[in-house]
């Protein structure tokens, strides 16, 4: 099989369980804690360090929103099976960067991989997303160049793969819904609250001997998780976070 069909394959393939590498990265994180310390073995800075993670999570998280709130039905999906694409998205986030979402994917696990403070498992990590998701991307954008052709041509040639170019930064064609970003990105606000969370206890139990339930992390862990109950209640249950063509 040529290179490039080949690439495509194992791209689409890799596009089914796209998924399973945080996975995959979390299961080395947690490996990595038997011989966890506190960052200077001081409570506060190690505190300090994993708001630091926190933050860099949620960054990946306002990449995927300001993507999703400015997209239409059909585009931008959470689907696992196959391609989808009724429409090229070339405004917005995807006027600076081809592949937004999978940026705030990187920023996403990053913050959950920065957590035991080891530069190897930094390194790791990156190298797996560069050749799992290069696959990806170009299984993706094999797609796109079938289905949209010259117009798929001239975006790209303009617009970096991964790297965002702020200056040509156009406005988004619709405006920023609120409800759609609410009923597709409330598993991910949680999941880093979770996961962190889960680190941080076993983080404590190797570091003092002891699981500790920071009193932060509590109100974290209870708020994520009625947001999570609540829109997960709402997209299920009912239409209130509906909105026609998105």
């Amino acid at each position: 099989m040529p290179l490039r069909e080949e690439f495509e394959h194992t791209g689409a393939w890799l596009f089914k369980w796209r998924s399973y590498l945080p996975v995959g990265m979390l299961i080395m994180v947690i490996l990595t804690l038997f011989d966890y310390h506190y960052l200077g073995n001081n409570l506060l800075y190690h505190q300090l360090w994993v708001l630091f993670c926190l933050a860099v999570s949620y960054l990946g998280l306002f990449i995927r929103i300001m993507t999703i709130g400015h997209t239409p039905e059909g585009t931008s999906g959470r689907n696992t099976e196959r391609q989808r694409a009724d429409a090229l998205n070339t405004t917005g986030m995807y006027s600076i960067v081809r592949h937004p979402l999978y940026l705030g994917n990187f920023f996403m696990a990053m913050g959950i991989v920065l957590f035991p403070r080891l530069w190897y498992v930094v390194v790791i990590y990156i190298f797996a997303f560069w050749i799992y998701y290069e696959r990806i991307m170009f299984a993706e954008e094999e797609f796109l160049r079938r289905k949209n052709g010259e117009r798929y041509e001239t975006w790209a040639a303009r617009t970096p793969a991964f790297i965002p170019n702020f200056s040509k930064w156009t406005k988004p064609s619709l405006p920023f819904s609120l409800k759609t970003v609410l009923k597709r990105e409330y598993s991910g606000f949680f999941a880093v609250i979770l996961t962190l969370f889960f680190l941080e206890t076993v983080g404590d139990l190797f570091a003092q001997g002891r699981v500790i339930f920071d009193t932060m992390w509590i109100y974290l862990l209870v708020l994520g998780f009625l947001v999570w109950f609540v829109l997960r209640t709402l997209k299920r249950k009912t239409h209130v976070l509906d909105v026609e063509g998105r």
